[in-house]
């Protein structure tokens, strides 16, 4: 009982990460019903752009490291938004869905030209786990689980006990009545790109402080943060948190019975269990930030 025990502690810290990943993926649809397939790298670069300044010549901390990384990540995220997808939104949709796959391939190539497709590691010195009540963490999953609580702690505070939250809210529940109703449209558009950019590029580097960094690592993720997503129903903000963290307890779980290298199998299956049975997702709508 104490190996499933571990399993389920290390998939909720897995599961907190994805959280972030989702939230931001799910903000975006909510507000713009679009899917931004460019959205896992912006992990990418979140992670790479602090092992940049982490490392020479830089060689700053890396609680320094982050943040510029994150603000240059949310400036990425809103110049996307505001040259490419913004002139393109009255459109066709299909013209962004295919806009956001070409942006994709772009970012991740330019990833690779600067800084290579090796993998890259931030090469802190091997440490032992702590042990809590017989089970073990290390300082870099009580990282990860503190900045995901305190990101999401963060967005649930601004959802709920803010004007731009109640001004989020409304634009996602009718986009057209809430510019009648005076809410600046520029404004909002503007928060929610910063916002998902900075939750992904911070979910990034969570990852990478725990794994490794390579070029693909945003496609990777983003397939998860699909799963999250549709489990939580697309669009629903609490929704897309829950289902991150059942994505990650259930690959965890997955271990004790198939081999680790395949543990995405679990987000693939998800998502084609939900599309097939579920498409409305388990905890919410399709629409909506919630």
């Amino acid at each position: 009982m104490s190996y499933y025990l571990q399993l389920l502690l290390n998939g909720v810290i897995a599961g907190s990460v994805y959280a972030l990943f989702a939230v931001g993926l799910t903000l975006v649809y909510g507000v713009f019903r679009f899917i931004n397939f460019s959205h896992g790298e912006l992990i990418t670069w979140g992670a790479y752009l602090t092992l940049m300044f982490y490392t020479p010549p830089f060689s700053w901390p890396l609680f320094l490291s982050a943040i510029p990384a994150m603000a240059l990540t949310a400036v990425i995220g809103f110049s996307q938004d505001f040259f490419i997808y913004r002139p393109l939104r009255r459109g066709n949709p299909i013209t962004l869905l295919i806009a956001s796959i070409g942006l994709s391939y772009m970012l991740r190539n330019a990833v690779r030209f600067i800084w290579g497709s090796d993998l890259r590691t931030f090469d802190f010195p091997p440490a032992r786990g702590m042990e809590f009540g017989g089970y073990y963490v290390t300082g870099i999953q009580l990282l990860m689980l503190a900045a995901a609580v305190f990101f999401l702690a963060i967005l649930y505070l601004g959802l709920t006990r803010t004007l731009w939250g109640k001004s989020l809210r409304a634009t996602a529940d009718n986009l057209e009545l809430a510019a009648i109703m005076g809410i600046s449209m520029p404004r909002v558009s503007a928060s929610v790109w910063i916002l998902a950019s900075v939750f992904a590029a911070a979910g990034g580097i969570l990852l990478a402080l725990d794994t490794n960094l390579e070029p693909v690592m945003g496609a990777t993720n983003l397939i998860k943060a699909f799963a999250a997503v549709l489990l939580g129903g697309a669009g629903n903000v609490w929704g897309a948190l829950l289902g991150g963290l059942f994505i990650g307890i259930a690959e965890n779980l997955g271990v004790a019975f198939f081999s680790p290298g395949y543990k995405d199998l679990v987000a693939f299956a998800l998502i084609f269990l939900l599309l097939l049975f579920r498409p409305r997702g388990l905890f919410g709508l399709l629409t909506g930030v919630r």
